[in-house]
């Protein structure tokens, strides 16, 4: 049997505000039919994932755009 490409690390939380895991970036909808797509759907979805936890989960310090706080 061949594996399946998945992008779970175990930390199964949905967060409330944005829907998506917070391990994986997945949605619900997207873990739920996980093993009844494609191996090729799981690749695209896999490969927008860092890009949409970026923007997701993406923590900015309150300091970065005041003028005269140093870094």
């Amino acid at each position: 049997m061949t594996r399946v490409s998945s992008p779970c690390i175990r930390v199964c939380t949905l967060d409330a505000e944005t829907g998506l895991c917070e391990g994986c970036g997945r949605t619900r909808e997207e873990i739920t039919r996980w093993y009844r797509i494609t191996e090729e759907e799981r690749q695209l979805i896999m490969a927008e994932l860092p890009e949409r936890m970026r923007q997701a989960f993406s923590l900015e310090s309150p300091f970065a755009s005041e003028p005269g706080k140093a870094d």
